[in-house]
């Protein structure tokens, strides 16, 4: 924890004569970029040693973005013309990379966030950070913006057993490619995109995987008659309630992909936007996976009983010897880790209130990226907190020479 003594903080401390954003991925740099066009002052901080850490240091090599570009850039800044319509994970970190730098925006690296809290004696922020070499520093400030993402955090669920397992056992945030795994049996637990991608990749590297259905799943086609389905999606709901455009969308997958309930595969009783909207799950967008089941390269097994020395028994009485497993079990919100605030934020980390109302809270409180609506949700959110900061900073400066005057109750020590 952060030394304090007598009411005193003993790390240094800095004023910030404008917000404080927590996060260097795609919505922190949207709303940096906002506020810099405003000419609004601003300190960014993040934890890793890059921007947008979880596509530099935790995805596979494989990974393209899910939706058309268009659907996935920041704001006031398009991808290059020369792009395909689904970038690869390299070509969108070239993009961030050449947006910070137009903005000129230079983030704080190697800077954790340990707690940020409201002091309400003087109307400010308290955010204190560990730095890499345990140097502590204390920044206050009038706004606080939340940008640390959706999947700050890995899921590992508890299995009973998985300690006695002798194989490899991974998160897919550490996988990287199947050529480690040619020739070996992996279990893949998840079948979101990641689980699906993963096991398709296991396959084109000759390796024999497995992957753990344990509830249903919304499975699309990537396109439809030669247009992204989630574009289409979109503009069909200018024009339909949701719940028709799910029954279009649930209609052309199984003209197109036909029916998957005979391969394990069991759809959700709810559509798939409704699913998205009201519980976050997103539909997987096929690449080429199913071929792959359909053709028994992939097999689909149900939920884990528990593991063995050398595999794993299944809900159904089942074993199978497995080499290695690999855990695409999703990612977690850890802004209830340090945020010391229960109104704006659940304890899962989320805004509780619905989109397009979660991105504002109390007392110079804002929030970017936990729409669940992906990149084109959060560069709207970043729009909006970069507007509203600009605004009420432009009030205060025709006024007078802005400078936030602090009167707290515990000093800095010099």
């Amino acid at each position: 924890m952060v030394p304090e003594q007598d009411g005193f903080f003993t790390g240094r401390c800095i004023l910030v004569n404008g917000p404080v954003i927590v996060g260097a991925g795609p919505s922190g740099l949207a709303v940096a970029a906002g506020l810099k066009q405003q000419g609004v002052p601003f300190v960014i901080l993040e934890r890793a040693n890059c921007i947008a850490s979880l596509w530099q240091n935790r995805t596979y090599d494989r990974l393209n973005l899910h939706l058309p570009k268009q659907f996935c850039e920041l704001p006031y800044i398009p991808f290059p013309e020369n792009f395909p319509e689904y970038p690869s994970k390299h070509q969108f970190i070239d993009y961030l990379e050449s947006y910070a730098k137009h903005f000129e925006i230079d983030p704080r690296f190697n800077e954790l966030v340990q707690s940020a809290k409201y002091d309400e004696t003087c109307g400010l922020w308290r955010v204190k950070t560990v730095g890499s070499n345990n140097s502590t520093t204390e920044y206050i400030c009038r706004w606080l913006v939340v940008a640390s993402g959706e999947n700050a955090e890995k899921v590992v669920p508890e299995f009973e057993g998985l300690h006695e397992f002798n194989g490899n056992v991974m998160h897919a945030c550490d996988y990287k490619s199947g050529e480690d795994f040619r020739g070996k049996r992996v279990l893949v637990v998840g079948c979101g995109n990641s689980g699906m991608e993963v096991s398709l990749d296991l396959c084109h590297h000759h390796a024999a995987p497995s992957m753990v259905v344990r509830s249903s799943v919304h499975v699309l086609p990537r396109e439809i008659l030669g247009r992204s389905t989630f574009e289409l999606a979109v503009s069909m709901m200018k024009w339909m309630p949701l719940w028709v455009v799910d029954k279009i969308m649930l209609g052309a997958a199984r003209l197109i992909l036909g029916n998957l309930e005979k391969y394990g595969l069991k759809r959700p009783s709810m559509g798939p936007l409704q699913l998205k909207n009201t519980e976050g799950k997103t539909p997987v967008l096929d690449i080429g996976t199913l071929s792959k089941i359909r053709s028994g390269d992939i097999k689909i097994v149900p939920g884990i009983k528990k593991f063995l020395q050398g595999g794993v028994e299944l809900v159904n009485g089942q074993v199978l010897e497995i080499d290695s497993v690999i855990l695409a079990t999703g990612y977690s919100s850890n802004v209830p880790s340090w945020l010391k605030e229960g109104e704006f934020f659940t304890s899962d980390g989320f805004p509780r209130s619905p989109f397009p109302n979660g991105w504002k809270g109390k007392a110079g409180l804002y929030a970017v990226g936990f729409t669940r609506r992906g990149l084109s949700g959060a560069s709207l959110d970043a729009v909006r907190v970069a507007q509203d900061i600009c605004k009420i900073w432009n009030q205060e400066t025709k006024q007078k020479n802005h400078c936030v005057a602090v009167s707290c109750h515990r000093k800095c020590k010099p």
